[in-house]
Parts: structure tokens; sequence; C-alpha cells
């Protein structure tokens, strides 16, 4: 019998979650999971029903459902510290086009493009192909609007993000 712990195993129950997108005007320096008491009331109040229980019954934001109005409503019946709408902007992620992308692969598509309120999405035209889109991350809120029309499941919201 050995003594010796397998780190592997142990690291697997310790690890966070960090791809996980929280509600907009979560505070940044906090750890979210200290403080939410996942009583649901960020999801129940959720204009557009884009906030989820996620791992461990916190929420999370879902995309795929519809995009964040910024509406605030999470914020305020939150009974927590969580929130801070005094921060210069809701979050930090932006959105981002994968590979996958139908421009990408010849086919003419803008779905993303016609879904994004801020016109961060622009399409370029291209010689012999169809246009091209970029994301103007400077405009971009991470609203999420792009990511439910993309029939492709080509748009990803989150930090740490380039396109």
């Amino acid at each position: 019998m050995s003594n010796r712990i397998n780190q592997s195993r142990r690291n697997l129950f310790s690890r966070r979650k960090t791809n996980v997108i929280r509600p907009p005007w979560v505070k940044l320096d906090i750890e979210f999971t200290d403080y939410c008491t996942r009583c649901d009331k960020c999801i129940d109040a959720c204009e557009t029903q884009i906030i989820a229980r996620g791992d461990g019954g916190f929420p999370e934001i879902n995309f795929s459902r519809d995009e964040c109005t910024f509406c605030g409503n999470c914020s305020e019946v939150c009974p927590e510290p969580l929130f801070d709408k005094q921060q210069t902007s809701p979050w930090t992620i932006k959105a981002s086009i994968k590979d996958n992308c139908l421009a990408f692969n010849g086919v003419w598509c803008q779905s993303c493009k016609d879904a994004c309120e801020p016109r961060a999405i622009s399409f370029s035209p291209q010689i012999g192909k169809a246009p091209q889109p970029t994301i103007n991350l400077n405009s971009c809120t991470g609203c999420g609007a792009c990511v439910a029309p993309c029939p492709n499941g080509a748009i990803i919201v989150g930090n740490d993000v380039t396109s």
C-alpha cells in the first residue's frame, strides 16, 4: 500500500472552470463562487433567459439561447455583494469567430453581422470567395447576440479571444 497521493486525480477536483461566463457587472476582484448562494434570483430575473444553472448550481451565461440586453435585472435582485454597476463595462468578454465559419469555407453568410447591434462585425469583400468576417473588439460589447443566429456554431464569446 503506497502513501503517495495521485496529484493528477486530486487536481481533477480542485480545478475551477475558468471559461465560465458569469452575469454582467460581477465584481472583478472577487471569486464568484465564494459569494454566490445559488438562490436563482438572477436566473429568474433575466429577461432573455440566458442565465442558467451551471456547474455546482452556480449561474452561468448561455448565449445559445439569446443575448444579454444589459437590463441589470440580475444585479438588482441579487442579495449578495457580487455586482458593481459602476464598472466601466459590464464584463470583459468579447466575440471571436472560429475556423468553421461558413464564410471562411466559401458560403455567403452574414447572420452574425445582422444580429450585431453595435455593428462590431463587418464583412470584407474578397475576390473569388465569400466576404470574410472581422470583429472590431473595441466595438464588441460581448452581448452574445451573434452566437445563437450562427448556423454553424462558429461564434464564441469569452475572455482572451482574438479575431
